[in-house]
């Protein structure tokens, strides 16, 4: 089993930053492929960003250059930095890893006022 537990979220005003974490524990084994999905009232899940056990990064068009995915491998984390922020960025994020199935943490809420 993999537990997957976000933190980070808040209220911020347009044009401010959020730092979420992702803290991964469990049968998690070797570094596995992990993301960030966000899902805002009335939306389907989208993913944000990916990153892969190799490191290769991947950003929905909506947040490049506004996002960045990051891990650190020896502490089983995820974090995602978010500048420049909007209100469309609005919604539950939530970190995922790919273990043989898709993990899901219970999600973390950014609120961002215009």
């Amino acid at each position: 089993q993999v537990q997957l537990v976000e933190s980070g979220g808040g209220l911020v005003q347009a044009g401010g930053s959020l730092r979420l974490s992702c803290a991964a524990s469990g049968s998690i084994g070797s570094i596995n492929p992990m993301g960030w999905y966000r899902q805002a009232p009335g939306k389907q899940r989208e993913l944000v960003a990916s990153i892969t056990s190799r490191g290769t990064v991947e950003y929905a068009d909506s947040v490049k250059g506004r996002f960045t995915i990051s891990r650190d491998n020896a502490k089983n984390t995820l974090f995602l930095q978010m500048n420049s922020l909007k209100p469309e960025d609005t919604g539950a994020y939530y970190c995922s890893m790919m273990l043989y199935r898709r993990y899901w943490g219970q999600g973390t809420q950014v609120t961002v006022s215009s």
